[in-house]
């Protein structure tokens, strides 16, 4: 792909949209800014030098980067302790051990925003109670909806959580595939404060994938008890090459800690062998690099509200995480503009996606992704299931660069010009 394959058209209409989020980039820019700043204070207070990437093998003990790096997350994350582990293998393994954590047989669980991501379901025990589920082991599990303008209920969480077995809430603050919008964290805070009040004892546990960085204060700060979330997302920086953390009270953290590894060994084992330079380097360009996929987010959405189609959230509007939803409309314009994305990849530039089965979902699911680390979601994407009404999730982008000319590519793919023309119907 090239600039000369775009038409002059699309580059046009990119500069007009461009144009619209000026004052939406200068805030981005400045939200970077201040959690850069954030990240640099503590990476000076825990004086890390080249000795932090050394790394350890075997048991892990006395990993003088591994419990710097703790420090340095719970510092920016606001919180007694956090733990930064590669061996966490993706997000849903963090939440479920902030979960495990939180909550014992003979407990209930309250989803205080409706239906979990879909991966979270089996860690529940959704349908089927499976093996080493939380229902499985005896924790019983109740929700309460969104209302239908995607806000916390705080009446109805408040009666739910009067019931003294309920001893945790679940706080999704992504919308997932479902078609909602994510939480902004004073959201979050007002959730909690609505827990807290009905019980004072309740466990708050935060799914923050999508998140960190999106604005300048945390769920932690906003009072969550432990948040969990993914390596290879925002925090990662587009370096971490897998891993997860959780962040939280002391005394949570090193109970998932114990899921991470067993009881009794807790935090105090685990090996980095080489990845410490890059869990830290990342984090340190992590804000930076969630400002360039958030521009990227506000592009796309631009750019695609000019041939009429839906976006969640709109292009000006502000944002809580990197998700941009797009309402496709029919299966045909969500495969295309994927193939698109695709094309325009740095990695496996050549490939063509087909939508297929994925684990954790109830249908064939279509992902593009040509990233340098596998399933990364800071790296440029674009994923969702098919099925009515064809919905498709559009997050990252290392460079706001890279990732405007990919979204170019992908409506190019569509053929968008002449299916529906600027402010079309998106046929």
């Amino acid at each position: 792909m090239s600039l000369a394959d775009i038409p002059a058209e699309m580059l046009k209409l990119a500069e007009k949209v461009e144009a619209r989020l000026a004052d939406r980039f200068s805030e981005i820019d400045s939200v970077s800014e201040k959690n850069t700043l954030r990240v640099m204070e503590s990476f000076s207070e825990y004086r890390v030098s080249d000795s932090c990437f050394a790394g350890t093998t075997g048991y892990g003990y006395n990993d003088a980067g591994r419990e710097i790096t703790d420090k340095i997350y719970a510092r920016v994350f606001g919180t007694e302790a956090a733990l930064v582990r590669p061996g966490i293998v993706s997000g849903t393994h963090a939440i479920a051990a902030a979960l495990f954590a939180a909550l014992k047989p003979g407990d209930t669980l309250l989803s205080a925003t409706g239906a979990p991501y879909d991966t979270i379901k089996p860690v529940i025990g959704i349908p089927d109670r499976r093996h080493g589920s939380l229902l499985s082991l005896g924790v019983e599990y109740r929700q309460v909806e969104l209302t239908p303008s995607g806000e916390p209920d705080h009446e109805a969480v408040f009666k739910a959580v009067s019931d003294a077995r309920v001893k945790a809430a679940f706080i999704q603050r992504s919308g997932g595939y479902a078609d909602r919008r994510a939480l902004a964290t004073a959201e979050i805070g007002e959730l909690i404060k609505t827990l807290k009040s009905a019980n004072d004892e309740i466990i708050t546990v935060v799914d923050n994938c999508y998140g960190e960085f999106v604005e300048t204060r945390e769920p932690t700060h906003a009072g969550a008890d432990i948040a969990a979330g993914s390596l290879i997302k925002n925090p990662g920086g587009g370096l971490a090459p897998f891993g997860g953390y959780v962040a939280g009270r002391e005394e949570l953290v090193e109970r998932a800690a114990e899921r991470v590894t067993v009881p009794g060994t807790g935090s105090r084992c685990g090996a980095t062998p080489g990845t410490g330079r890059l869990i830290l380097q990342g984090f340190f360009l992590a804000p930076h690099t969630v400002a360039q996929a958030l521009k990227t987010a506000c592009f796309s959405a631009g750019i695609l509200e000019e041939f009429g189609f839906d976006t969640l959230p709109g292009a000006t509007e502000a944002r809580a995480d990197i998700i941009q939803r797009i309402r496709f409309k029919s299966a045909e314009n969500m495969l295309r503009f994927c193939r698109g994305i695709q094309s325009a990849c740095p990695v496996d530039s050549y490939a063509v996606p087909e939508p297929g089965p994925m684990p954790g979902y109830d249908c064939p699911v279509i992902m593009a992704a040509g990233t340098f680390i596998q399933g990364s979601s800071i790296e440029l994407s674009c994923d969702g299931p098919m099925r009515e009404p064809y919905t498709g999730y559009l997050q990252g982008g290392l460079t706001y660069e890279s990732g405007k000319l990919s979204v170019m590519a992908a409506l190019g793919e569509m053929r968008l010009q002449a299916a529906a023309g600027p402010k079309g119907k998106g046929k």
